[in-house]
């Protein structure tokens, strides 16, 4: 399995941001209003982003040296595809998110759609905090062996993430 990488969730966002800001500029400008942006929605993402931590902390224990009880390799392979899922989730909200508040930026005079960017701000702040906690997961359950062929980003292909031996 390969790592994440930031330049393929950098895509995600811009993707899912221009493409969102299109559709509802249009939507907009034909008369819709805005689409609802609920705090539960901040809350959740938020939850997601701790409940990955939360999920992937036993896995960091056991890489750390830490073995006093064994780790199920399958839990350790479903911690890193949660990981993965997280962080690129993440990246698409962040972009939808980014996509609304840029709608209303130019509108901030307007009370509602003041209240509106900040949400849609908060909203892509939690999004941001899901790519993160995805990333820091993934980093967690690489294999001890792996940091010492760690290639850069940027420059190729990343070593394979696994939990276990």
């Amino acid at each position: 399995m390969r790592a994440t990488r930031r330049r393929h969730l950098a895509a995600t966002a811009a993707v899912v941001g221009v493409v969102g800001f299109s559709a509802l500029g249009l939507w907009e400008s034909r008369g819709g209003t805005g689409l609802p942006l609920p705090w539960l929605a901040v809350v959740a993402m938020l939850v997601v982003a701790g409940a990955v931590l939360l999920v992937g902390r036993p896995v960091r224990r056991w890489n750390a040296g830490h073995r006093d009880r064994p780790l199920d390799p399958l839990r350790a392979a479903r911690t890193v595809v949660l990981a993965q899922a997280c962080s690129l989730s993440g990246a698409a909200l962040t972009g939808w998110y980014a996509a609304q508040a840029l709608l209303v930026a130019g509108d901030l005079a307007i009370e509602p759609r003041r209240e509106r960017f900040v949400l849609a701000c908060l909203a892509t702040l939690a999004a941001l905090a899901m790519v993160v906690a995805g990333l820091v997961v993934e980093r967690w359950c690489r294999l001890p062996d792996d940091d010492e062929a760690e290639d850069d980003d940027d420059a190729g292909g990343m070593p394979p993430v696994g939990a276990a031996h």
